[in-house]
């Protein structure tokens, strides 16, 4: 399966950046390939598990789906697994790491399947191109966010 990571550096503490990456509802805000994000009711009333459900443009394409989040206050890393839409397969990882104490690391890593065998050869390069775009463009926007709070 394709895979991707991301990382950035970013001048705000943990605390910031980690708040900015669980706020997934303004992502749309300061990401102009997410067109909306809905945190879904989930069964499980552990709050450290949710669902959510996206809409993003990926290169002219509308693409939507359902993810489980699995969020790690402690470790600050959230895990999303999709549920139903359309890729086959979608995984993503926001890990946030503490460098220094105004100096955090975040890091994502996607790995996913387009689902369509005969295709994936021309597919999955397009895929991975456009989705390394909008995970700069969503770095790019949790730096935006971590920034602002700090004023």
């Amino acid at each position: 399966m394709p895979s991707l990571e991301l990382e950035m550096d970013i001048q705000a503490p943990i605390a910031r950046v980690w708040d900015a990456v669980i706020d997934i509802e303004r992502y749309p805000e300061s990401m102009e390939s997410v067109r909306w994000v809905k945190l879904l009711p989930h069964p499980d009333p552990d709050p450290c598990v949710r669902r959510s459900g996206w809409s993003v443009t990926l290169k002219g394409s509308i693409l939507e789906w359902e993810v489980d989040e699995h969020l790690d206050h402690e470790t600050h890393v959230m895990r999303s697994t999709q549920r139903s839409g359309d890729m086959q397969t979608y995984e993503a990882a926001w890990i946030v790491t503490e460098i220094e104490p105004e100096l955090t690391r975040a890091r994502l890593e996607i790995t996913f399947e387009i689902g369509i065998p005969l295709l994936a050869d021309m597919l999955n390069p397009v895929a991975m191109r456009s989705l390394r775009e909008n995970s700069t463009e969503m770095l790019r926007g949790i730096e935006r966010e971590a920034l602002e709070a700090a004023r």
